[in-house]
């Protein structure tokens, strides 16, 4: 019987990169994301590598229907072998211009996303005595990054959930592995979350990303589907991906230096704060 992997966030980019990755090494695929039709795409991509896919349309901030994508799951496949938890939502401005709702937008995703499919599916995998969970973190999650508040809060939150998860289950012989990559050349701006000063700064850093994205050197969603294949294959604890490893060298010899970068780069029109 083939292994089976559930991911989120699965109908694009980096889910959907990883989901193509893995039916590539034999996997069956549960797919999970919002947008049913962009979903039911993907796993009409995955069908044609010759893999199955159940394709189940999740808003994994509600519990109750994480729960029933995992109880569809374990009923279509019998059982899932490897949590691939990628949704997420990336959220900049100043940290005054945030609304609670922000906060809420961002952390509701980025962290309780994650915590409601592990704690839906981590019975099953210690019944079983076995099982992955990949969590799909961020650099923000390493280095604190100004300007990016809430999300680098929900990537903290997440890097403190996967290695403590990492060190409780290892006994009990379920692998946890966090990944950290840089910023991915995807779509996510489409549902990103910008503030600032005014309009026009809001439009500016929307802009100044967008640019970012454009640079042919930023890596792509299948250099973290790579990650997560290593991670998964290997057992590793962590990958950091790609450019990743400068930034948090970088910040690890100069902390302040690198704060100061992160401040001039993204304050734009927010001139209260000393460069």
């Amino acid at each position: 019987m083939a292994s089976t992997v559930l991911i989120t966030g699965a109908s694009e980019g980096i889910g959907k990169a990883t989901a193509l990755q893995f039916a590539r090494e034999g996997y069956d695929l549960v797919l999970a994301a919002r947008h049913a039709d962009r979903l039911e795409a993907a796993a009409d991509e995955v069908r044609l590598l010759g893999r199955s896919a159940l394709a189940v349309p999740t808003d994994v901030t509600d519990s109750v229907q994480v729960s029933a994508l995992i109880h569809k799951a374990l009923e279509q496949f019998g059982k899932i072998d490897v949590l691939i938890n990628n949704a997420g939502l990336y959220i900049s401005g100043p940290a005054d211009k945030f609304s609670l709702e922000d906060w809420h937008s961002c952390l509701d995703l980025n962290l309780w996303g994650y915590i409601h499919t592990i704690h839906a599916l981590l019975p099953h995998f210690i019944e079983r005595g076995t099982g992955t969970i990949v969590n799909i973190s961020s650099i923000g999650g390493k280095v604190p990054i100004a300007y990016l508040v809430p999300y680098s809060t929900s990537k903290y939150a997440v890097t403190g959930l996967t290695e403590a998860l990492h060190g409780e289950l290892a006994p009990k012989g379920i692998h946890v592995c966090g990944i950290y990559p840089n910023i991915i050349k995807s779509n996510f701006l489409e549902r990103a979350i910008f503030r600032g000063t005014d309009e026009q700064d809001t439009q500016a850093r929307h802009d100044q990303v967008k640019q970012v994205l454009s640079v042919p050197v930023v890596e792509k969603p299948e250099d973290v589907a790579k990650a997560v294949w290593d991670g998964v294959k290997n057992k590793r604890a962590e990958v950091i991906v790609g450019s990743a490893n400068m930034s948090k060298a970088a910040y690890s010899l100069l902390p302040g230096v690198m704060q100061w970068v992160f401040r001039r780069t993204f304050a734009l029109k927010d001139n209260k704060v000393s460069r």
